[in-house]
């Protein structure tokens, strides 16, 4: 008999999302606004309707600026505006509403939501569960193997290891390399000059991995894609940035604080805790029975 999926969610990604499209309106008795946080909550629900999943994880970014990739390369992620102090607030409120849910949650100081991802995707596919990243963060692609999902639960786009490799270009245990090569605007990596995504595909596709690329160089001029013939000495004069970003890029699979408590058996809702804190938050009856129900 096959095992339930393992859900592990990137919450990060959908506190951004309702804190820029749910109204300013939603705002509790102190006039401080929990738009993301409402948003955030009718997310949890509509994932537990729609799965009734009952191994969840909801993995938290407890800091933007202090992981051990800041250690690593200071620049990292230092193009982002700092959050505003409105949604920061909201996001320990997101984590108390999963948790009054029966919902068990994760952060850690050092390590990113990716990280913690990552980690108890390792540990409960070993135990015979499919995963299921539920997240529209590319990055994560490269945890999913043979038998999972990525899920970008907005979009309805829930992606097998085949599907993922025609979205992307690339097979999901090539991410890291292809980000890699590519760099990452988004946080502040940096890449290969002149190296895009469709150069960076044909590299992988041919050689496998940045190992293989790099042991290989030679061949490079005689592949059949455009601009082959100058790659090789760019790639070569930029090993030491793509080594650099790979550690950046590559996401860790062995968080301590993850493996330290990584059961993810769904708790029963605490109903007198979710009335107290949607009471708190000014949210009215329809969301309540839901997270009630959910």
């Amino acid at each position: 008999m096959s095992l339930p999926p393992v859900y592990l969610v990137d919450a990060s990604v959908y506190l951004f999302r309702a804190w820029y499209s749910m109204p300013d309106e939603f705002v509790n008795a102190a006039g401080e606004p929990t738009n993301a946080v409402y948003g955030f909550s009718g997310f949890l629900c509509s994932l537990l309707e729609q799965t009734s999943a009952q191994h969840v994880a909801i993995a938290f970014d407890e800091s933007l600026t202090t992981s051990y990739r800041n250690e690593i390369y200071p620049e990292y992620k230092a193009n982002r505006e700092p959050a505003p102090e409105e949604l920061k607030r909201q996001f320990g409120w997101a984590r108390a509403v999963a948790e009054v849910m029966g919902l068990k949650c994760f952060a850690d100081p050092r390590f990113e939501a990716d990280d913690l991802i990552g980690t108890l995707a390792g540990y409960w596919r070993a135990r015979g569960h499919p995963i299921c990243v539920v997240t529209a963060d590319k990055d994560l692609a490269q945890v999913i193997r043979e038998g999972d999902y990525w899920w970008d639960f907005s979009r309805n786009q829930k992606l097998n290891t085949a599907q993922l490799t025609a979205k992307f270009g690339v097979a999901p245990e090539q991410m890291a390399d292809y980000l890699a090569l590519t760099g990452d605007p988004v946080d502040n990596i940096p890449g290969v000059p002149g190296v895009g995504p469709k150069t960076a595909a044909a590299l992988l596709a041919h050689f496998g991995s940045l190992d293989a690329l790099f042991e290989r160089l030679h061949e490079v001029p005689h592949l059949k894609f455009r601009g082959a013939r100058t790659i090789g000495p760019k790639l070569s004069d930029h090993r030491e940035t793509v080594d650099l970003a790979k550690r950046l890029t590559l996401i860790e699979t062995s968080v301590e604080s993850a493996l330290n408590a990584p059961e993810l058996a769904r708790g029963a809702a605490d109903a007198a805790g979710i009335n107290r804190l949607f009471d708190e938050l000014s949210f009215g009856g329809m969301l309540r029975q839901r997270c009630l129900r959910a």
